[in-house]
């Protein structure tokens, strides 16, 4: 279909053959910008300013309090909830918008080890990939500490043996954000459910990324996020879904009001709600809300067009073809891949490795226009990472040659030595 190594010429006839290219209209997109950090701040949809302008001016400021009822306020993170469950293989009411995925992922490792312990008392390990999000770690620390329970963290190839007699929850993220290496869900989970323990999923670089399922994966429990591939805006809220089976079993820790039975009967009492209802906690974000219902509009726009399969028919092609252009064009110029070359074992990103030199150039591609992003490595088994998303709801076939080539100009003339590309800032 293509040459060994493609053209411009060759990827800007891919973007006209896109099925899925109507799909960029959608959203704001800078010129000159080749943006590739999807994966950790999605786009501007067009839509979000006027909605949220409306909820601010409108909602808010003319209809005040009333707002609740008249605008659907308080149903808002049901009706997100929803929206995601579309992208995920949920079902409808069973899907929370709310806080963040730590606080979510706290709520449901907590549920997560008092079912597991009233099933399997003697079970008082979690097991947890070494290279997980770190904050997912820094939860699961907390609960070990506080329950009682050992936090056990293993290579993602080592899992299978970690599964032991004495484990209660395995709590993974499907793709991992480092490399971009994405676990069998459904292979995992019968492993960890064979041998009696649940499984914590999180989703925050699968959702919206790649096709998630799960109900056919017989996953426990997930959480994930708003901000990265659902374009909900930074710090946007994130999401939970507990599987029927185990949400009535466990008042989640942080009882609060809005995930109380009768809220408005304020009663001095706590009675949880049925169902996922209970794993909301006090008042939610409105504002940030509405701007996540947007970015969801704009994912959910996708559905006509082939939805979740179309869209990962696309991002393969799109890191494979990045991953082709690295091996060709850069040949020779010290960058090693991290991500899986097999389409079934990486997610919606290209992780390129490097001994030397990581984050200034990836500063320097970022002056160029071209933005991804750095995640250091830990001195040992873990290399330093430039990484960049593939969000192909609005990045294009020749977005990716010209981010190659502008990566090999930037390693061909050595401007990324420039000591003003080495100056750390808060936010790598």
């Amino acid at each position: 279909m293509m040459n060994l190594t493609p053209t411009l010429h060759d990827c800007e006839l891919l973007d006209l053959q896109d099925p899925l290219r109507s799909l960029r209209e959608q959203f704001e997109l800078p010129e000159g910008v080749v943006y590739l950090d999807g994966n950790s701040l999605g786009v501007l949809p067009k839509q979000t300013p006027a909605r949220v302008a409306h909820a601010v001016a409108h909602e808010w400021g003319h209809d005040l309090i009333k707002s609740w009822n008249t605008a659907g306020w308080f149903s808002l993170p049901q009706r997100i909830g929803d929206k995601i469950a579309r992208l995920i293989g949920a079902r409808p009411g069973e899907v929370v918008a709310a806080d963040s995925t730590s606080i979510n992922l706290f709520k449901v490792l907590a549920a997560a080890l008092h079912n597991a312990a009233a099933d399997h008392p003697h079970k008082k390990t979690i097991v947890s990939e070494r290279s997980n999000f770190p904050t997912d770690l820094y939860i699961a620390e907390a609960l070990c500490k506080e329950r009682g329970f050992t936090l056990k963290l293993v290579e993602a190839q080592d899992i299978p043996e970690a599964l032991t007699d004495d484990v209660s929850v395995l709590m993974l993220t499907h793709v991992n954000y480092r490399t971009g290496a994405m676990h069998n869900m459904q292979a995992i989970t019968a492993l960890a459910h064979a041998k009696g323990i649940l499984t914590v999923w999180d989703l925050a670089h699968s959702a919206g990324a790649v096709p998630v399922d799960l109900h056919a994966s017989g996953a426990d429990f997930a959480v994930g996020c708003g901000y990265k591939y659902l374009n909900g805006g930074p710090g946007a809220p994130a999401f939970v879904w507990v599987h029927p089976q185990h949400t009535d079993r466990f008042w989640q820790p942080l009882a609060g009001w809005w995930g109380h039975a009768a809220p408005f009967a304020f009663t001095p009492d706590y009675q949880p709600a049925k169902g996922i209802t209970r794993f909301q906690c006090g008042t939610q974000p409105i504002l940030s809300l509405t701007a996540l219902d947007c970015g969801l509009d704009a994912m959910l726009a996708a559905e006509p067009l082939g939805g979740m399969s179309a869209l990962r028919q696309k991002s393969l092609a799109l890191t494979g073809l990045f991953m082709q252009l690295v091996r060709t064009r850069l040949h020779g110029h010290g960058f090693g891949i991290a991500t899986p070359a097999e389409e079934a074992q990486r997610g919606s990103q290209v992780s390129l490795t490097r001994t030397d030199g990581a984050y200034a150039i990836v500063q320097a591609l970022i002056e160029r226009g071209v933005i991804g992003d750095f995640r250091a490595g830990d001195g040992g088994q873990h290399a330093d990472i430039l990484r960049f998303g593939f969000t192909p709801l609005y990045v294009g076939y020749a977005d990716v040659w010209r981010a190659a080539d502008q990566l090999l100009q930037v390693m061909q003339s050595g401007e990324w030595q420039d000591a003003r590309f080495s100056q750390k800032q808060a936010v790598t």
